[in-house]
């Protein structure tokens, strides 16, 4: 899920991502669920596709086996779940120190359109952005996500 109060529909925001971007995703998804998950990890998921990215096929296969774990409809409407759900009150309401995290060159969700957004409505939102950093951070770059989460934790 998005989280971030925006939805692919929502026309009221600029940068909202046209509903086609999504409709393609599903697409893919449909027409070849095997290498729908083999070319997205091994694409924009981890920015295995920038100039002097170092990919990992254990990644791009461990991303790959978890897809192929899911129900394929389920996989189906879940991306119109993420890409048409507008969270925007559920957030407002949210009172707890949040940790909102986010890669700079995350190819797959916009940044300004999610995670600042996101930090933005949260009552006590901290926004950390990781400079190139992947959609996948979680995984390229567990180190350093891991210690920060730790630290807010802490805090």
């Amino acid at each position: 899920m998005n989280g971030s109060g925006w939805t692919a529909r929502d026309h009221r925001t600029p940068k909202s991502l046209p509903i086609e971007v999504f409709d393609g995703l599903r697409r893919q998804l449909a027409a070849n669920r095997l290498q729908f998950y083999r070319d997205f990890a091994s694409g924009p998921f981890y920015s295995f596709n920038r100039p002097g990215a170092k990919m990992s096929q254990a990644v791009i296969d461990n991303w790959w086996r978890q897809g192929m774990m899911g129900g394929a409809k389920a996989h189906y409407d879940g991306i119109s779940a993420f890409s048409e759900t507008d969270f925007t009150e559920d957030l407002k309401i949210i009172d707890v120190p949040t940790f909102v995290m986010h890669g700079d060159d995350d190819q797959i969700v916009p940044i300004a359109d999610s995670a600042v957004l996101s930090a933005k409505l949260l009552k006590k939102g901290t926004l950390k952005v990781y400079e190139k950093f992947p959609h996948g951070m979680c995984t390229t770059h567990a180190d350093v996500v891991n210690a920060d989460l730790l630290a807010f934790i802490k805090s």
